[in-house]
């Protein structure tokens, strides 16, 4: 029998072994999901969008915690990604399906299955292409983003019911085509910014932090407008973007031909 080099031994025990404090991050973004999911079934649409927001911080914890504390293993990636396809793939469709979308019969159970699909499709994308993609961009909308955009829609309803109460007919078709956009730009090929450029240990003007307390202060006082417009804008960014290199290629050809 071929014996292992020990640090070739070392890795294949790393990958294989199961580390407590960031799988109970991920643990506890499964449950939030979970919960998100008996809440809709309830009726109790706010608690249900309110918990795949809170399984959106989960998410973004239980990596970080492993990168800080060594701690990164197969295991841990795996169940992250079984996580995520609960938290931010079947419990925003169900929400949406019984917020909005059953009225619709059949096409909104369709519509429902488009984003769930959707969201199993692109974590399975990014498993795949984790090593070869530009680490400064995501391909496709991620799935946390097109859940906070489904269940954002849920909260800033129920925050500005009686704001919104001319419009209320209106609200399934938002419903339909918040879910039906999601669903399709998590398994595009438009970029998103990754935010992973973003250094919190490089100094800042101090003007950074008047502005961050202002954004702080507006976001505690109005937080469902503020998530729900954020991530509005960030659905938009990537088409924006996609735009402007589709716009900048054919300049690029012409300085060629030249």
């Amino acid at each position: 029998m071929q014996l292992q080099p020990p640090s070739s031994r070392a890795q294949t025990l790393r990958r294989q072994s199961i580390y407590l404090l960031p799988n109970l991050f991920t643990l506890a973004a499964l449950f939030s999901g979970f919960y998100a999911i008996v809440q809709a079934m309830n009726g109790q649409f706010e608690s249900a969008a309110l918990a795949i927001f809170a399984a959106m911080i989960l998410d973004g914890l239980d990596g970080r915690v492993a990168r800080m504390t060594h701690t990164q293993s197969e295991f841990g990636a795996q169940f992250d990604s079984l996580s995520d396809m609960v938290s931010f793939g079947v419990a925003p469709a169900l929400i949406m399906y019984e917020w909005g979308l059953s009225g619709f019969g059949k096409l909104g159970w369709a519509v429902a299955f488009i984003y769930c699909a959707g969201a199993a499709l692109r974590l399975a994308r990014f498993n795949t292409n984790i090593e070869v993609v530009d680490k400064r961009f995501f391909q496709g909308l991620p799935s946390p983003a097109a859940a906070a955009l489904v269940a954002g829609l849920v909260w800033i309803n129920i925050e500005y019911h009686d704001d919104l109460s001319p419009l209320v007919e209106l609200l399934p078709y938002a419903a339909l085509c918040f879910t039906l956009f999601a669903g399709l730009t998590m398994v595009s090929n438009v970029p998103y910014w990754s935010f992973k450029e973003l250094h919190m240990r490089k100094t800042v003007p101090f003007v950074s932090l008047l502005i961050a307390t202002l954004i702080l202060l507006i976001g505690a006082s109005r937080p469902a407008l503020v998530l729900f417009s954020f991530f509005i804008c960030y659905a938009a960014s990537g088409y924006v973007y996609w735009l402007w290199l589709v716009m900048k290629r054919p300049k690029q050809v012409r300085k060629l031909d030249k």
